[in-house]
């Protein structure tokens, strides 16, 4: 695409008639050929890597101001990040309008809805979570809930490529506050729920709501969970819920195997347990309404629905789950209390250089709701896992297990249950890596588990 099509209506400095092959705003990803966006980011300001990029390749950048020393052609704007979005979309030539979009944004439940929606639209969906991205038969591992906006655009314009027909997205505050999902048009979007969360980022909970709301601020129709509290705040739409709601779950059953419920007097039964997966299930339903789906579809197809990596993985006893905050914990460890014949034994701990709230309300869940405790690592990054341990111990009536090795944690929780006992691992869910301050190392719960139960 030439530069002069690409940059229309912003201000080029030098040729206008070159060949652009790429956008990149990370100089360590430039190719030959690709345009070069130098925008300011948290820690690191894209102009001090201009000379990198060039010399990868880059054959003209945007920048905020001009350096008529450069040999390369020039976009200036006063805000590089603020046209990036619109940049990405041009070059990508604006995929989500060729497709049906729908945004997931909520504290908890977006990755399993996202998951549903996908089940629920069929085959031609494709997928972006925090867990992968799902295009088809093709899957790659997600390293953000949202991708960067450059990124997005790409995906989206391969979904097009591939035949799909939808995409739904797991859409964060972060990435909507930081212009990532900006120029993508929604034609849905959907919010599970909202409770404290992100505050280290945030700073209030007012603020972690403005957050999402952009998402309806933005989409052609929203669903919203009646049943909490802030539905009204985000705006105006469908509703579902449990206790109100136009698409409401009633005759509810809740087993250790399945859950049964109806909806306008439409059976549905799926192969996940818990009060909260009925949510993320109407909010799918409601998508595919909206869709054109019927009630007597939408049943037959959630009740092949398979699973969601790491959102309560079962393996014999053992659950798995990504819960990594009070209320996410609280929710499962009452799943799990609800179905457990003997006792519920929990392992987790709780990220550093995170809302330290997060230890107060995971220990209390643990306290409460858990019979056995035992308190391990996450990802402690740069501060000391044995301070983090400390806090999350000192919210407990009673003291506690501790174990900071993951590893020997798991493996202890393990030789302590019984048949009749459920275990949790719980906050890490699909991430395959331990961060600490000075290394990261490759770290999978459930590959743990595995090899753990084979020698139990």
């Amino acid at each position: 695409m030439k530069l002069k099509s690409l940059a229309r209506s912003f201000q080029i400095k030098g040729s206008k008639e070159v060949e652009v092959t790429g956008i990149s705003s990370d100089s360590r990803t430039v190719a030959p050929g690709n345009l070069f966006i130098a925008k300011r980011g948290g820690t690191f300001d894209g102009a001090q890597f201009i000379l990198q990029a060039i010399k990868a390749g880059a054959v003209a950048v945007v920048t905020d101001l001009y350096d008529p020393f450069l040999q390369v052609s020039q976009v200036i704007h006063p805000s590089p990040h603020l046209i990036e979005a619109t940049l990405a979309a041009r070059y990508y030539k604006e995929p989500s309008k060729e497709l049906f979009v729908v945004g997931v944004t909520g504290t908890k439940g977006k990755t399993t809805t996202t998951y549903l929606i996908q089940h629920a639209l069929g085959p031609a969906c494709g997928l972006t979570s925090t867990v992968e991205t799902v295009i088809g038969d093709h899957r790659v591992d997600s390293t953000l809930t949202t991708h960067d906006v450059i990124a997005n655009q790409k995906v989206l314009r391969e979904m097009v490529q591939r035949g799909c027909k939808e995409a739904v997205l797991e859409v964060s505050s972060h990435g909507l506050v930081q212009h990532r999902v900006d120029e993508i048009s929604f034609d849905v979007g959907v919010f599970t729920n909202l409770y404290p969360d992100h505050l280290d980022y945030h700073l209030t909970l007012e603020e972690y709501a403005a957050a999402k709301r952009q998402l309806f601020e933005r989409a052609k129709k929203g669903i919203f969970n009646a049943d909490s509290p802030w539905a009204s705040f985000m705006g105006r739409g469908l509703t579902f819920g449990i206790e109100q709601g136009e698409i409401r779950a009633e005759n509810l059953q809740l087993g250790a195997e399945r859950t049964q419920f109806c909806v306008q007097g439409v059976s549905f039964t799926m192969p996940l347990i818990g009060r909260f997966n009925v949510y993320n299930a109407l909010a799918a339903i409601a998508v595919g309404l909206e869709r054109g789906k019927t009630l007597q579809g939408l049943s037959a197809s959630l009740a092949t629905f398979g699973s969601v990596p790491a959102r309560l993985q079962r393996m014999r006893n053992v659950f798995i789950d990504f819960a990594h905050t009070g209320d996410a914990l609280a929710n499962v460890l009452s799943t799990l209390k609800e179905i457990a014949r003997g006792k519920v034994i929990v392992v987790f701990g709780c990220g550093g250089n995170r809302d330290p709230q997060r230890r107060v309300g995971m220990a209390k869940a643990a306290d409460a709701l858990a019979d056995v405790s035992i308190i391990t690592n996450d990802n402690p990054r740069k501060e000391d896992p044995q301070e983090i341990a400390r806090q999350i111990v000192s919210e407990f009536r009673a003291p506690p297990l501790v174990e900071l090795d993951r590893k020997k944690a798991i493996e202890m929780a393990l030789r302590m249950a019984r048949p009749e006992d459920l275990v949790l691992i719980a906050g890490k869910g699909h991430e395959r890596m331990q961060i600490f301050s000075e290394q990261t190392i490759p770290f999978d719960d459930a590959e743990v588990v595995r090899n753990a139960l084979r020698c139990v």
